[in-house]
């Protein structure tokens, strides 16, 4: 009896228990890597969570060099006003560090939940999908970190209504802007595994992707403008360029899913 046999016949609440399993594993990866994280959180705070504030950062470096565009020390300092706030945000970095690096773990355990359900021909057609979406996603992690996260630290550190309002910023604050930065890089960039799914359920199609691209660029320039909270130029090419480029790829994901359904078609 095949495993997608067995599957069909399993009830609602032995995939609930079966998911439970796949769940707890995930969790236990977490975890583990939580800690290892919250050990290591001196390096980890200094080296990783602080770097895109300070000038040195290789971001600024390559601006500085390439685009002529250079930034002297951040104008903001950076304190803890809650007797809780350090030890906290000790504990929500180490957290989401384990999630960033535990992730292609819990995308194959959620693969190995859903795969038996598939057929054989389901399986080879989203053979290394596991792969492919964590790659996405850091490179999204990493887009996050290195452009988004630096830009907007700089313009927000040196924006003032007045010389007289100094900016000090609660540690909480930073922490949780620079990882909404980093996290949203990599939800942006699952774009052309959203388009494959779709494109797999027939709701969506390539000639319907270049058919409206002015739109979408249209779209993509706005939402470039939005996130982006330096107004300048450069900050919204280096959101834009990236965003464009996933959109031809999820174009050609979409191309490759239609070809195949038609060849499918032929041969019923």
């Amino acid at each position: 009896m095949s495993d997608t046999t067995v599957k069909k016949e399993m009830s609602f609440f032995d995939h609930l228990d079966e998911l439970r399993k796949y769940i707890i594993r995930s969790v236990i990866a977490v975890v583990v890597f939580s800690i290892i994280a919250f050990i290591y959180m001196d390096v980890i705070f200094h080296d990783v969570l602080m770097a895109p504030s300070r000038p040195d950062f290789p971001t600024f470096q390559v601006l500085c060099k390439y685009f002529n565009y250079c930034i002297g020390e951040m104008n903001f300092k950076l304190m803890s006003r809650t007797m809780t706030g350090q030890f906290t945000m000790h504990l929500v970095a180490s957290m989401v560090t384990g999630v960033i690096v535990a992730f292609p773990f819990i995308v194959y355990q959620l693969w190995l939940f859903i795969a038996p359900a598939l057929h054989v021909n389901e399986r080879k057609n989203v053979r290394g999908i596991v792969l492919g979406i964590s790659v996405l996603f850091f490179i999204g992690i990493l887009f996050g970190y290195y452009i988004i996260s630096p830009l907007a630290i700089d313009f927000l550190a040196n924006y003032k209504l007045d010389e007289s309002i100094e900016n000090s910023f609660d540690v909480t604050s930073y922490i949780s802007t620079l990882c909404m930065m980093a996290l949203g890089g990599g939800v942006i960039f699952q774009l052309p595994v959203v388009v494959y799914f779709l494109s797999v359920m027939g709701m969506l199609t390539p000639m319907f992707m270049r058919n409206y691209r002015r739109h979408a660029v249209l779209i993509m320039a706005v939402l470039s403008a939005i996130l982006t909270p330096s107004p300048d130029m450069l900050s919204m090419l280096l959101m834009l360029t990236p965003m464009y480029l996933l959109y031809e790829l999820s174009i050609f994901v979409s191309a490759i899913v239609y070809k195949r359904k038609l060849k499918e078609a032929e041969q019923n």
